[in-house]
């Protein structure tokens, strides 16, 4: 393994690592910080967006491992672009939703829903296409 493979595989192991801990603070955060704070739409929300940072997180050390095994590296790393972008857009937007009084976030999260989904589409190409002989 080259330095450069190194660095595919660190990126995507260390921010999901660090997106799962500050998930696993957000959900603390909500359970019990905000709970006589806000109502009780407003922790279901909370919670929607720690429980898809959480999942996108994880899929980021997937994608690192995947990528260990020599699946489609390329794929492999824009799909941890766009799993990045969704746990900003989407979980990052609800949490704004529910902090702030701010509305204009609200439009943001769907886009982060199809950052998700591209980088799930990416994840099934690369484990589709077939490794380079050699």
């Amino acid at each position: 393994m080259i330095a450069s493979d190194v660095k595919v595989l660190r990126f995507p192991l260390v921010s999901g690592a660090l997106f799962a801990l500050l998930a696993v603070m957000a959900g603390a955060f909500g359970a019990h910080g905000l709970r006589a704070q806000v109502s009780v739409r407003a922790l279901e929300v909370f919670q929607t967006a720690v429980t898809y940072q959480v999942y996108h997180a994880l899929a980021l050390v997937l994608v690192a491992l995947l990528a260990a095994f020599g699946i489609h590296r390329r794929l492999l790393s824009l799909a941890a672009g766009f799993f990045l972008a969704g746990i900003i857009l989407f979980s990052g937007s609800l949490y704004l939703l529910v902090l702030t009084e701010l509305s204009w976030p609200g439009p943001i999260t769907p886009v982060g829903g199809v950052c998700f989904m591209v980088g799930w589409a990416l994840v099934v190409a690369a484990g589709l296409r077939r490794p380079r002989a050699g």
